[in-house]
């Protein structure tokens, strides 16, 4: 129990600052070497992280958490594996502080170069999954700016134990503990300081949750903030689709992991592609999935349940799959265009023409051609790990991987020009 959250919160953010001005000046090996401890200490804790979670999913069974809540909340060995080879991904990336973008001479004779720094303190708020503490430690320390972590409370425990391990880490590279901070308390009054920017600590404000939390971080934050909005995915199945992999690639895209924000939230089908429905439905129930389709849809196979117009708005994050037959591409467009969230949206076909207007014509962060919207991840895009989804268009959109946590610099090198 924390008496004076005020205080409390301010020295995170005095010590983050602090830990700024040590973290931008070591070199990039001391930070791969921080991030590597950090996964072999992660490793070390692995039964400490699982009875620490075991705490998390009671919680979670007594609160009555949807089973893909419970999903995205558990941890068990394989998990915290992965956990451990995201950090060490990460560590394995190029040091992006001091990365020249560019480089030009101009007439004068002056070389210009614009250089990577970083963003500097970020606050990072954030839901349910406790695989984030880990990857948003790793990303800030590879991108070289301290964090000050601030996870739901269903997750506390093993937030914590996971922050326990990630310090270790730090300790074994000799950098300050205080450049990764949690703030270990479910007390939501934490977060409204952190919004308003602990007296000029913090430089950047991360969500990465649902809507609610978005919702209130965009309309309180005092500081910039790189917005993580819900995944209202499509997956638009063209006429010219091959069905075997449209059944794949959809079955996938839904089931395969059904809370997370790259799940397909609503298959469009081509009314020229209708006869695949009953196959497709097949395998999704089969799959254990429900699905909510629009006349067309449940007029075409019987054990289709109607759709709202409120079920094409929702990121159901369940084995829920929303249907909708289009005629032809610019419907499907009109459709994303109107319902989705600028997250992630694929096709399937084998037309190269019309999977090209698509991509070229959906204004979302990611679009695909013949593959799972599941692959939305940092992760699988090369970057080791994500911060999250970027749904904006500001400073970075996608995945969010070190690289984009940081800034720039021009050094204007001469030789003894002056300006007439």
């Amino acid at each position: 129990m924390i008496e004076d959250l005020k205080k409390h919160m301010t020295t995170l953010g005095v010590n983050a600052r602090k830990a700024a001005n040590t973290l931008r000046l070591v070199s990039g090996e001391t930070r791969t070497k921080a991030i590597i401890a950090m996964a072999s200490e992660v490793r070390n804790a692995a039964p400490e992280i699982l009875s620490s979670n075991a705490k998390d999913m009671a919680l979670a069974a007594d609160k009555g958490l949807s089973p893909a809540m419970q999903d995205r909340l558990k941890l068990t060995d394989e998990r915290i594996k992965n956990i451990a080879q995201g950090l060490e991904a990460v560590a394995a990336l190029p040091d992006p502080i001091g990365a020249e973008d560019e480089r030009w001479t101009r007439p004068n004779g002056l070389t210009i170069a614009k250089v990577r720094t970083p963003l500097g303190v970020i606050g990072m708020i954030y839901e349910s999954r406790p695989n984030v503490t880990a990857d948003a430690a790793s990303l800030c320390i590879k991108s070289a700016n301290p964090c000050i972590l601030r996870g739901g409370s269903e997750a506390l425990h093993s937030n914590i134990a996971i922050h326990g391990a990630i310090v270790k880490g730090l300790k074994t590279a000799n950098l300050p503990e205080t450049c990764v901070q949690y703030v270990g308390t479910t007390n939501r009054d934490a977060v409204g300081h952190m919004l308003a920017g602990l007296d000029g600590n913090i430089d950047l404000i991360i969500p990465r949750g649902g809507k609610g939390l978005v919702g209130r971080v965009q309309q309180d934050a005092r500081v910039p903030v790189l917005a993580h909005l819900e995944g209202r995915n499509h997956t638009y199945t063209h006429a010219d689709a091959d069905p075997d992999m449209a059944r794949d690639i959809i079955v996938n895209a839904k089931m395969r992991r059904t809370g997370i924000c790259g799940s397909t939230e609503t298959l469009l089908l081509d009314k020229a592609a209708l006869d695949m429905l009953p196959m497709l439905a097949e395998a999704l129930t089969g799959a254990g999935c429900e699905l909510r389709g629009d006349t067309d849809a449940c007029a075409k196979v019987s054990d289709i349940c109607a759709a709202s117009d409120a079920d094409f708005m929702t990121e159901h994050l369940d084995a829920i799959l929303n249907i909708k037959i289009v005629d032809g591409l610019d419907a499907a467009l009109a459709h994303i265009d109107l319902y989705g969230s600028n997250h992630t949206d694929a096709i399937i076909t084998e037309n190269v023409a019309i999977a090209q207007e698509f991509l070229a014509k959906v204004d979302s962060a990611i679009v695909m051609h013949n593959a799972s919207t599941q692959y939305a991840d940092g992760g699988e895009f090369g970057f080791g790990a994500e911060i999250g989804i970027a749904t904006g268009r500001l400073h970075a959109r996608g995945p969010v991987g070190a690289q984009h946590l940081t800034s720039y610099k021009y050094q204007v090198l001469g030789n003894g020009q002056v300006r007439p």
